[in-house]
């Protein structure tokens, strides 16, 4: 989750345009003379520029602007798992070159190949353009194949791939409730209150299931984050982005994180306020119909997922606190980060229901 800074941030943010055609050059990746870019990236993640020259349009990724967590926004830690999946069954961009020296272009960054198709999100800019996924049918396409992607990443040998090290695949469940607990014990100090939160972190601390064989988790797998490639009433995954903060883990995170932000017709309007990555339409599986499908296609019990959809509302209410705070403190000015406020208690209490229910 990137944070805002002082600094220009969004499409006018530019990079050190000399700096990188030092860096190409440096690295005989090309004839840089002609080289032009331009930030493409919106919201509040690591910031993404089209870069063009000779024939190439590569995008380059760096961590936005300001100070940061010293775990956040790790665009190297990207750039090894995307080398990774080069070669498996998970669409992922082409990465050419990674640099951890500064002083090219004041951050750290990568580049890698420029991807372009659709991606489904509710106020997408431009906020008129109509969903690709118009077509019961469309959405079927869809929801079977986000299930599919998910699978993918878990069947590949994070081990043979070069990943040993990239986690501690033990313990993980245990080591993220008390990560983030911990965290929301700091934020509450500097912001207010919150003890549904607590009663919450209980009764996590009561479910807490044993965790399945560790495998790649992307850590911020979502509908937003996956782009589409659309033939008739098919679609197609061009590639899975955002990859920030994976590591090796439970692969029923990454499956009760997309879900968490997975549209439901049964939702209460205080759920579709919160958290959303799609409006629901006929066509689209219903969120116990994905976890069913999951279940079947992965061999996996599904019989403690309760835990992972709480976890995951409990760490998104985290995670804004935490943005929130910034808010207060003056470290940020997004008018985003002030609904908050109330968002955040919303989010808790969708997350307490979920406990009542289970």
């Amino acid at each position: 989750m990137a944070e805002v800074s002082e600094e220009k941030t969004g499409p006018s943010a530019t990079i050190d345009v000399e700096g990188l055609k030092r860096f190409i050059r440096a690295r005989k990746l090309g004839n840089p003379d002609d080289l032009r870019a331009e930030n493409i990236s919106f919201g509040h993640s690591n910031e993404v520029h089209l870069v063009q020259f000779e024939d190439k349009s590569w995008a380059l990724r760096r961590p936005p602007r300001g100070p940061l967590l010293p775990t956040a926004h790790d665009v190297l830690r990207e750039y090894r798992v995307l080398a990774a999946l080069q070669d498996t069954a998970v669409p992922v961009p082409r990465v050419y070159a990674s640099c951890d020296d500064v002083s090219f272009i004041g951050a750290p960054f990568y580049l890698m190949q420029y991807m372009s198709g659709k991606v489904i999100r509710p106020g997408l800019v431009p906020s008129d353009e109509p969903s690709f996924a118009d077509t019961p049918g469309k959405r079927r396409a869809v929801s079977e194949a986000m299930i599919d992607l998910v699978i993918a990443l878990q069947s590949v040998d994070w081990r043979k791939a070069g990943l040993e090290g990239f986690g501690r695949p033990d313990g993980y469940i245990e080591r993220q409730l008390r990560r983030w607990t911990d965290q929301l014990t700091r934020t509450t100090q500097l912001t207010r209150p919150l003890p549904v939160m607590e009663k919450i972190r209980d009764w996590l601390g009561r479910h807490m299931p044993q965790s399945q064989s560790a495998t790649i988790v992307h850590g911020d797998f979502k509908l937003d984050n996956v782009m589409w490639e659309v033939t008739g009433e098919s679609a197609h995954v061009v590639a899975l982005f955002d990859w920030e903060m994976s590591t090796i883990g439970d692969p029923l995170a990454d499956l009760g994180w997309m879900l968490t932000y997975w549209s439901d017709p049964t939702d209460t309007e205080l759920r579709r306020g919160v958290v959303s990555s799609m409006e629901w339409e006929a066509g689209y599986y219903r969120r116990d119909e994905m976890s069913a499908l999951y279940e079947q296609k992965s061999g996996r019990p599904m019989r403690d997922f309760a835990f992972y959809q709480v976890f995951s509302l409990y760490k998104l209410a985290i995670i804004l606190e935490g943005s929130y705070s910034r808010y207060l403190s003056g470290q940020a000015d997004d008018p985003l980060f002030a609904t908050y406020d109330q968002r955040v208690p919303n989010i808790a209490q969708v997350a307490w229901s979920l406990c009542q229910h289970s």
